[in-house]
């Protein structure tokens, strides 16, 4: 491998596989992209219903948990990030969400005009291919295929009908002129199969000669000479090489291991990084603060009637549809069980959505099974009532100079009392929702947290016990104008050359909804950015 190349790409997440196609797009930049997991080839990555699996067996995970959360009943809070190509993209739901048009304006609002929401659409559409074709919002000829989900359940039309009746609008598409209501949720699958950003940007240009991947490489340091970032560092095979950047090194690893890599390289808050002995090569003490996620408190009914998924998972059948999915793209295998989601206000005060709502129509305790040898699991579905907006803030903290130690993740979560707040409207909204007539037919009881769980102080301890996060982790290096932003409008790290964050840790604050499509919108942004510069 060459000793030197144009930039460095630490990461082969949503961001890294962006920045990868575009960078090496005229054949002559050489461009070397690090992944510190394996290549994605598993058969449970590329099809959507073996997300479950990949997800709860933790099987391309960093394995990352909180430290024990005071305001989460003291528990460690389960904290998965892709360590794969693709990178959360390869493990994710597959949601599409671009966020609301109100995010990119309060983005611009706070010094960061170049990212309001006329800015940034044009780089959701760039990167877009939109079953319904290009129009003023979507993008019809991009690397990354999105359409609606396609799952048919009668208990998810009975959702959408109620929502209706409780008066709430039907969006057809919530990436459109309207947000707001309940409608179909949009996905990221290509002809049945997962569309990560590696399916889309990575693997049609590996053949570039211009373009380097290598995996099971983890980086251990950006090597910084005066004020300019010149190479990195990393461990590949267990031995420790070095690699020069001509131009630019792209820190592209995550909300958690971005911050973690500009500590261990000597950028970031001087009080964060003596007790480790790394000496300070620039003094930013927003390094690791500012961490956001989406808190989701989760309901669970049992159904009355058979769920779809039930009949599906008995082991024949199973068996049938995943080779129907496997190689031929089609079948029940190629859909998650849900489909739809909702964007809602919990009081007409608000401007916009605060929480939304993602539907899990089948049980989280499914597996395969076949009588006689084993029964089928009890049938139920689910809510994940997701808090948008949160107020509460967490951190990412070094537990070692050593690259190989886990950071220390302190998420914060409902730390803020106005957070709790709105979770709970939110979850009422649900609740009655739940409870009308037209859903009686599927909704046989609550089973978490239970009909008989009905006051504010015993719903929120419930919800401090059981809630997660929709893994939307961000915000931790993010860009800015003041003396706490950790990188400048076009994501330059501040006061060293040659060194940029692209990744969700850039983010101002969080935006309303999954955040899959918004890294890849700050990436392919980046990119012009970084082309920009050296044209």
């Amino acid at each position: 491998m060459s000793a030197s190349f144009d930039y460095i790409i630490i990461g082969a997440g949503s961001a890294g596989c962006t920045l990868a196609n575009r960078l090496s797009a005229d054949g002559r930049t050489r461009v070397l992209v690090l992944e510190a997991g394996g290549w994605d080839r598993h058969p449970l990555i590329k099809l959507p219903l073996g997300w479950g699996k990949v997800l709860l067996d933790r099987m391309y995970d960093w394995g990352y948990d909180s430290e024990p959360e005071e305001t989460m009943g003291g528990r460690r809070i389960e904290v998965a990030r892709g360590k794969v190509v693709g990178g959360s993209s390869s493990i994710n739901a597959m949601a599409y969400v671009r966020g609301n048009r109100a995010d990119y304006e309060r983005w611009a609002s706070r010094g960061l005009p170049e990212w309001s929401y006329d800015k940034v659409l044009p780089y959701f559409r760039k990167a877009e291919s939109w079953e319904g074709g290009a129009s003023d919002y979507r993008g019809g000829d991009g690397p990354l295929a999105t359409r609606k989900a396609r799952y048919e359940d009668p208990l998810v039309d009975a959702y959408l009908a109620g929502a209706e009746e409780m008066g709430y609008a039907r969006t057809d598409d919530y990436n459109g002129a309207q947000q707001d209501g309940f409608g179909r949720m949009q996905m990221t699958i290509r002809k049945g199969h997962r569309e990560s950003a590696a399916t889309a940007y990575l693997h049609p240009v590996l053949s570039r000669p211009n373009l380097t991947v290598r995996v099971d490489s983890l980086v251990t340091r950006v090597v910084i000479e005066g004020t300019r970032a010149v190479g990195i560092e990393y461990i590949h095979k267990g031995e420790r090489r070095f690699v020069a950047a001509e131009r630019e090194v792209i820190l592209s690893g995550g909300a958690i291991n971005s911050p973690q890599l500009l500590m261990l390289s000597g950028i970031g808050d001087p009080a964060e990084l003596a007790p480790h002995d790394i000496a300070v090569k620039a003094a930013l003490p927003g390094v690791g603060k500012n961490l956001q996620d989406h808190l989701a408190a989760l309901l669970i009914y049992g159904r009355r009637d058979v769920s779809p998924l039930l009949r599906h998972m008995r082991l024949d059948r199973l068996a049938l549809a995943l080779g129907q999915g496997l190689f031929a793209g089609k079948g029940f295998a190629t859909e998650l069980p849900g489909g739809i989601t909702g964007f809602i206000k919990t009081t007409p005060e608000e401007a916009i959505p605060d929480i939304q709502l993602l539907f899990i129509a089948g049980s989280l305790a499914a597996k395969p099974y076949l009588p006689p040898f084993s029964q089928p699991f009890a049938d139920s579905f689910a809510c994940r009532i997701v808090l948008l907006r949160p107020e509460s803030r967490g951190s990412i903290g070094l537990a070692s100079a050593n690259p190989a130690m886990h950071p220390k993740i302190r998420q914060g979560l409902l730390s803020v009392d106005k957070d709790w707040r709105k979770l709970s409207a939110g979850i009422r909204i649900f609740r009655e929702l739940a409870q009308l007539p037209r859903l009686a037919p599927y909704v046989a009881r609550e089973i978490g947290p239970g009909a008989g769980v009905t006051s504010d102080s015993d719903l929120e301890a419930y919800v401090r016990k059981t809630a997660v996060t929709a893994h939307h982790p961000c915000g931790t290096c993010r860009m800015g104008t003041d003396e706490n932003a950790v990188v400048d409008t076009d994501l330059r790290v501040r006061g060293i050359e040659g060194l940029r964050v692209v990744d969700a840790s850039v983010f101002p604050d969080l935006v309303g909804g999954n955040i899959n499509a918004p890294v890849i919108m700050i990436a392919e942004k980046a990119a012009d950015a970084i082309l920009r510069a050296v044209a």
